[in-house]
């Protein structure tokens, strides 16, 4: 018979991984549908019961989010307008079920690379902090994901939290996701970014897109034009495919890549200038 662990404390939860295999599951939105009509032969370690990893926690540097905070949690929080695009894609995450099941850290270590959550955690600068028995370290978002379902995370760590950096400006964001229809459905493309106003300028931009290449990405070339651009609602027109190099969309059942590009770089202007809109 598989095993079933549902620890209460992290510590304890740590220590059964470092015996042996186990499969790690919170809200289980992504590993339940993956079995449908096959024999559950995993071991399970069921994290859902830790209450220290679940919450919102307002720090002197950063925002902590614990990695089994759902969907819902995130909504419902009281949380800073660089937040807002990071709410906008938990809304479209699924259906209200799925909100309330599915958790942050779960959706950064099934790394698909149509997470809604990964662009605008990109576009956040999170970093992700990781545990075992010896101690606990933080890597960025950017390099904790390797690829499709690829990630840093060795069989005896556990991803325990996501750490948001508070912004040097004030700050605002956004998201948007384009689908076969507005709800329920795997992202063709999505485009997040976050800004960092003073004076009327953009101060630092961060840009995200994903479901475009095999993992979501900051988009460079297209933050560096943003800097010190006037922050208005024309601040996305200056945007141009060559600005999103480094994306290599497939075609797939969904779209064509050729498709996925240019939808890209109309969500990501279209954020912009939305952005940009804001007094």
């Amino acid at each position: 018979m598989p095993a079933y662990l549902r620890p209460t404390s992290q510590p304890e939860a740590l220590a059964a991984l470092a015996r042996g295999r186990l499969t790690v599951l919170a809200g289980g939105t992504d590993y339940y549908p993956s079995k449908v009509g096959k024999a559950l032969t995993d071991d399970i370690l069921d994290i859902s019961a830790i209450a220290a990893l679940r919450g919102i926690r307002e720090d002197a540097t950063h925002w902590r989010i614990g990695a089994t905070t759902t969907w819902s949690d995130l909504v419902a929080a009281a949380l800073p307008p660089p937040f807002d695009g990071l709410k906008l894609a938990a809304g479209e995450i699924g259906g209200a079920q799925i909100q309330n099941a599915g958790t942050l850290g779960g959706n950064l270590c099934n790394a698909s690379p149509a997470a809604d959550g990964v662009p605008p955690l990109l576009a956040l600068d999170a970093r992700v902090e990781i545990a075992d028995t010896v101690g606990s370290t933080s890597v960025a978002l950017a390099d904790f994901i390797l690829g499709n379902r690829k990630t840093l995370l060795r069989p005896n760590q556990l991803l325990t939290a996501i750490l948001v950096p508070k912004p040097a400006h004030a700050a605002r964001s956004g998201f948007l996701k384009l689908g076969a229809r507005e709800y329920l459905v795997v992202s063709i493309a999505m485009a997040a970014a976050t800004l960092e106003v003073d004076a009327g300028r953009v101060r630092t931009a961060r840009v995200a897109v994903g479901a475009c290449s095999p993992v979501a990405q900051r988009l460079p070339l297209a933050e560096a034009l943003l800097a010190g651009a006037p922050c208005d609602a024309r601040l996305g027109e200056s945007l141009r495919a060559e600005h999103l190099a480094g994306l290599a969309p497939i075609d797939d059942v969904r779209a064509s890549g050729a498709y996925r590009l240019d939808a890209a770089l109309t969500l990501l202007r279209r954020v912009l200038s939305r952005l940009g809109a804001q007094t």
